[in-house]
């Protein structure tokens, strides 16, 4: 394998940007009594809402103040940025130069917009004693983790919300992923992942939730379509526009195309990414934005909306991911929609890992961007987004 073997076991557990969080014990409890997560085989908890404060539940304001915001038209419209898998580094022995000082500085610009957002594919924790790969590690077993202070870096490179539903947010346990929240939180960065979590950012006057699903126990499930659909109702009926995060696919270099059916890999779903994303649209959701092959894939429309199946990898810091080919390269995506839904334009700048895995800016090669052109083409034919040499993203005439 060219990027780091799957785990067996991950799962995880259970400006201005308005960011008080409240966590609501159940669908009633959120005002929405009547509404079931239909035909769920787990025991994950009722949705989480990350949103404006209510009788009963407990808040808590964020710290420090927002990176700077990349101008945009004034009105309904707002712009948004997202990136696909996020590791700064693996404690203790593989952590980058200057414990990550300037680890984000050539993507820093590239990120601005109205609200950013990564997938966080790794806990920020201490030393919990309880890794998934034991003591001493199993070989081919990969658990990463960054010290808390990193969600500091993640703030200062301009993140504003980090999904955590992917197959290592649970590396070190329900601790460990306890500490991750709680040093996001500490940042004041907002996060999405859990099972039945929703985050409500309000920018410009425009309300967003953000939803993450991945295959794996402790997160929202994008193998239960139906349950899938009720969070987002659930989402839709919270704010003016719904994003979606998604880790889903199987992984690999040789991984780059979307295929009708579901993904296997090493004995894991992974997913349907087509039937998935087409019955969150359904459901209401305005942008999806998918990760977790470790490698670029094409961007398509459905009803008008967005679907962008995998960002590649962002940040791979202390050698933590594979940087041969086309496992070195990401992008950042930027989205414009109004505050109805509605499209208005986007952008894909490249990225890619250098030699120990630190995010660069590929303003001159643009190795990405011809990628993801490349197989947006060969896949979705008619639906295929149109994307430009410049990286500028339409729907197809």
């Amino acid at each position: 394998m060219n990027a780091h073997p799957p785990q067996r076991r991950p799962g995880l557990f259970g400006r201005p940007i308005l960011t008080t969080t409240i966590i609501v014990a159940a669908l009633a409890g959120a005002g929405l009594g009547g509404m079931a997560l239909a035909n769920r085989d787990d025991d994950t908890p009722a949705p989480v809402w990350n949103a404006a404060p209510s009788a009963g539940a407990r808040t808590a304001e964020p710290a420090g103040s927002s990176a700077p915001k990349q101008d945009t038209e004034s009105g309904d419209t707002i712009t948004f940025s997202a990136t696909g898998d996020i590791i700064m580094g693996s404690a203790p022995d593989k952590l980058p130069a200057n414990d990550g000082q300037g680890f984000f500085d050539s993507v820093r610009e590239g990120l601005k917009s109205d609200l950013v957002m990564g997938n966080l594919e790794q806990p920020i924790t201490t030393d919990t004693g309880t890794s998934k790969c034991g003591s001493p590690p199993r070989a081919n077993c990969f658990a990463f983790r960054s010290p808390p202070a990193y969600a500091e870096h993640l703030k200062q490179a301009g993140f504003e919300l980090l999904n955590t539903a992917n197959n290592h947010s649970n590396d070190f346990g329900p601790q460990g992923y306890a500490n991750t929240v709680k040093a996001l939180e500490g940042a004041g960065l907002k996060h999405t992942g859990a099972a039945g979590e929703i985050a409500i950012a309000e920018v410009k006057g425009v309300k967003v939730a953000v939803v993450g699903f991945s295959p794996y126990a402790g997160a929202n499930n994008l193998n239960d379509l139906d349950a899938a659909k009720a969070i987002i109702g659930a989402a839709k009926g919270r704010a003016d526009l719904v994003v979606v995060q998604v880790h889903m696919g199987a992984e690999g270099s040789g991984k780059g195309h979307v295929k009708a059916g579901s993904e296997l890999f090493f004995g894991e779903n992974r997913g349907d990414p087509k039937k998935f994303t087409r019955a969150v649209i359904d459901a209401g959701a305005d942008v999806v934005v998918g990760h977790g092959p470790h490698v670029l894939r094409g961007m398509e429309f459905y009803k008008g909306k967005l679907i962008a199946y995998s960002l590649g990898n962002f940040a791979g810091g202390g050698k933590t991911l594979s940087r041969t080919g086309v496992l070195g390269y990401g992008g950042i995506l930027h989205v414009t929609i109004t505050k109805d839904g509605s499209f208005v334009g986007g952008r894909f700048l490249s990225t890619q890992l250098n030699s120990v895995g630190k995010p660069l800016r590929d303003d001159q090669n643009e190795q990405g961007l011809a990628r993801v052109r490349e197989l947006s083409a060969a896949d979705f034919g008619d639906t295929a987004a149109a994307i430009g040499t410049d990286g500028s993203i339409a729907p197809p005439a």
